[in-house]
């Protein structure tokens, strides 16, 4: 009852009051259950002892442990700490003491002469342990055996079969694995080594490995048998960008985590540390005189230990290699390097996750200059006058997330813009949408000042799109169809043919709402029979949207055919045709047809020959898009909400059920009014004046006119290059410097030739690196452009080597000590 020796400080009983049915009554003293009784007693006890702890004393709560070196010393300290109890009237019941013992039972673990084991009541309760049957039976197991995880060597290898089968979402399956990880757990508790004492007095060796996926090591010292007895145990998986980790930065990581992780034992010993390792080159390491950032920091780090790396063959250093090289971390696959231009991966998404960059957003916010006003605003609101109120009150703090008027603020920090772009227009889900669609996805959910240049300009010099973008030609004025007045009553129907071969398909049947402009996209054959397209039409539109009172077909052999015609009039459907020789008098669906080969020129790469797996996503691309005509995206239009282009954090508004109707029926009167507009505003395209270029400019080629061996031109690059212009012919032709490769006459018309825009966030790629200066990174000066003082302090607008004017910065004197050759020019002149 030491709880009970503890007084209640005057002034505080009242909040110890409880109510019985003779009166309110308050505690005097410390009670069992007071939030923070456990904290004030330990300090009771800490305070009391505190000339013995960790001399003689271990205290955890009511629990005392007195440890001593030989009996005579023993004798003493047990009195000492007899008498102090005595003295503040703490007692100690005789029945749960024990006095003058080699092996003590402590928290839950045995303590030896030798080192620490298991309670055998522990063990007996995990041999005992019932296989269970249930998702929190085997939590249950996995909470108690993870306290026992100190003394089992490769315990996150036995238990990760479970911690598998607890996660979310995941089907319950006991199977054999599942078994035999928990058979194994029980043996390996069961048959648990005894952890030898550490002894300060004695030379620590710690043994460390790292294989592609994870890195273990163990700690030992040398006992009485001459031999080396564990300590502990560390294994820990490799994770986020540790996994892309070159071998010698992976085994240097395994030391300095085990030097991490067991820094109480290893700092300040009496005997210099021996780590063996069987990556030879880290023998060498502390000489090394040339190192990077990281290895800087690690350098540091280490500083602070006495060791020495030891070299020991792989051979002979089974356990740690045996911890790091278990089956379940060779499920990690290697990062991967590129080794090719983009282009030829023009299918893969390598865009950073969105929700990781929500996550980097939030640390990056205080990094960006231009929102301290504001991030300093949202901390302290109450106190701001007036203007600043007004001025920044679109602006809200939500989840450590900065909103303007509802979207997320992008920093201008690292390339966290340039990342949000390529997810919204380089990814699969995306398709290389052109400049307005672009923006309207990322817009939806994110915001910075300058978002529709940066946008547009992201778009422009997508080298992606600049290849596969066809040259836009006049063609006549366009004949505006009939506008329908509600969902899926006017079809339009085309088919893109002559594509490579894709299983039995070769072709895509394109049908578009003339409406909601929402778009289906079915695979077929270029040989489709009008019953097979009669039922593609019940099965992707029929069945959902009911019949369509008039159809647009393209006049093309399939959709003229006798057969379908008397199809369409036996379902009362009255076909028209589009006039012979301009398809665009299907306007609808052959404007359609560029942006789903675009996307899958885009997608599908070189092979070209998969593009039937693109489908899906490049009608999800086309109708998750804002449409000219309507003003909204077709899957909002048919639906009334936008879709998620990736999993986000971004909080959504979902509307009352009772509203949606009214919301849809106006949403459609708006697409009506819209679709109106649009109408009268259809002209035919601009005649634009010639392009000009300069010698030493790069242009793009049309490749309409170059034969190229590709399996369909469908999905082949639509332009060529870049290449160089050697010399202007005429105003209407230029020279272009071809590779030997293309045997064709090297001069162009110059409505064949586009301009090369490049992005110029990129540029850096091709500037010569900084050098190394006393470990610093440095960059060359080229030259002073202009001088001024400011507040008696002279600062120099720097041109650097190897960059453009735009990148042109004002420096102060002192970031100028390598460039005094210059200065001394300037002072000169």
């Amino acid at each position: 009852m030491g709880y009970n020796n503890v007084w209640v400080k005057e002034g505080d009983k009242w909040k110890t009051a409880f109510c019985t049915k003779y009166g309110l009554y308050k505690s005097l003293v410390m009670t069992f259950g007071l939030t923070n009784a456990p904290a004030a007693f330990q300090h009771f006890m800490n305070k009391l002892f505190k000339d013995l702890l960790d001399v003689c004393v271990i205290i955890y709560l009511d629990d005392i442990l007195i440890y001593s070196k030989t009996d005579a010393d023993h004798t003493q300290h047990v009195h000492k700490v007899l008498k102090r109890l005595m003295d503040n009237q703490l007692f100690c019941k005789a029945s749960k003491c024990t006095f003058h013992v080699t092996l003590v039972e402590y928290l839950g673990i045995i303590v030896l002469d030798k080192g620490f084991s298991l309670d055998k009541l522990k063990i007996q309760a995990v041999q005992e342990w019932p296989t269970p049957t249930k998702v929190k039976e085997v939590q249950s197991f996995l909470g108690f055996a993870n306290f026992l995880r100190q003394f089992v060597a490769n315990f996150s290898h036995m238990a990760r079969p479970l911690h598998n089968l607890v996660k979310k979402d995941t089907v319950w399956k006991w199977g054999t694995k599942e078994q035999e990880a928990f058979q194994g757990l029980k043996d390996a508790i069961t048959n648990a080594p005894v952890l030898c004492h550490a002894n300060p007095s004695k030379p620590y060796f710690l043994e460390t490995d790292a294989s592609g996926a994870a890195l273990g090591s163990i700690l030992s010292q040398r006992q009485e048998d001459g031999r080396l007895h564990p300590l502990g145990f560390l294994l820990e998986s490799f994770k986020g960008a540790k996994q892309n980790y070159n071998t010698h930065n992976k085994e240097l990581l395994a030391i300095i985590r085990s030097f991490e992780y067991w820094r109480i034992f290893l700092e300040g010993t009496l005997h210099p540390i021996t780590v063996f390792t069987n990556h030879c080159n880290l023998e060498y390491w502390k000489e090394s005189c040339t190192f990077n950032r990281r290895h800087a920091r690690w350098h540091l780090l280490l500083a602070g230990y006495n060791f020495q790396i030891v070299y020991q063959p792989g051979k002979q250093s089974g356990k740690p290699d045996a911890l790091s090289r278990r089956s379940n971390h060779a499920d990690t696959p290697p990062a991967n390097q590129t080794m090719l231009p983009d282009p030829v991966f023009a299918n893969l998404a390598l865009v950073t996750p969105e929700k990781e960059l929500q996550r980097q957003i939030k640390l990056s916010l205080d990094q960006d200059e231009s929102l301290e006003e504001i991030l300093l605003f949202l901390q302290n609101e109450s106190k701001a006058p007036p203007s600043i109120k007004r001025a920044f009150k679109d602006y809200k703090m939500e989840a450590g997330l900065l909103f303007y008027q509802g979207r997320i603020v992008v920093p201008d920090v690292g390339t966290l813009r340039t990342d949000l772009l390529r997810i919204f227009h380089n990814s699969p889900l995306a398709g290389h949408p052109g400049r307005q669609r672009t923006l309207e996805l990322v817009s939806r959910n994110y915001y910075w000042p300058g978002i529709q240049a940066d946008t547009y300009w992201h778009v422009d010099s997508c080298k992606t799109c600049q290849r596969i973008r066809k040259p836009k030609y006049g063609s006549i004025l366009p004949q505006p169809l009939e506008l329908p007045s509600r969902l899926w009553q006017h079809v339009s129907y085309d088919m893109i043919v002559d594509l490579p071969k894709d299983g039995n398909s070769d072709s895509i049947l394109v049908i578009v709402d003339s409406f909601t402009k929402y778009v289906i996209l079915v695979e077929c054959s270029k040989k489709l029979k009008a019953l097979e397209l009669a039922d593609l039409f019940l099965r992707h539109v029929w069945k959902h949207y009911g019949m369509p009172e008039k159809t647009v077909l393209d006049r093309g052999r399939v959709f003229n055919n006798k057969f379908l015609k008397a199809l369409y009039q036996r379902l009362g459907i009255d076909p028209h045709f589009s006039l012979a020789y301009h398809p665009q008098s299907d306007g609808q669906t052959e404007c359609v047809n560029p942006t789903v080969e675009h996307f899958l020129q885009a997608s599908s790469g070189v092979n070209q020959k998969d593009w039937v797996k693109w489908l899906p996503m490049a009608e999800f691309a086309y109708n998750n898009a804002v449409h000219s005509s309507t003003g909204k995206s077709p899957f909002k239009a048919l639906y009334g909400w936008e879709p998620s282009l990736t999993p986000s954090n971004v909080p959504t508004d979902v509307p009352e059920a009772d509203d949606l109707a009214t919301q849809m029926e106006s949403q459609w009167r708006e697409i009506e009014a819209a679709l109106w507009q649009s109408k009268t505003r259809m002209v035919a395209g601009e005649v634009g004046k010639p392009l000009k270029f300069k010698i030493g400019e790069e242009a793009w080629l049309d490749a309409k006119n170059v034969k190229l061996k590709t399996l369909s031109p469908k999905l082949t690059e639509q332009r060529l290059g870049p290449f160089k212009v050697t010399k202007r012919i005429s105003d209407r032709a230029y020279r272009l410097e071809l590779p030997p490769t293309m045997r064709i006459h090297n001069v162009f018309y110059v409505g064949l030739l586009s301009k090369v825009k490049r992005d110029k966030k990129r540029s850096f790629e091709n500037r010569p690196p900084p050098v190394t200066v006393d470990g610093e990174e440095e960059y060359k000066v080229k030259g002073i452009t202009d001088m001024e003082e400011r507040n008696g302090k002279w600062f120099f607008r720097v041109k650097w080597k190897g960059y453009g004017s735009e990148e042109n910065t004002w420096e102060p004197r002192e970031n100028l000590k390598n460039a005094e050759k210059i200065l001394k020019n300037l002072k000169k002149k």
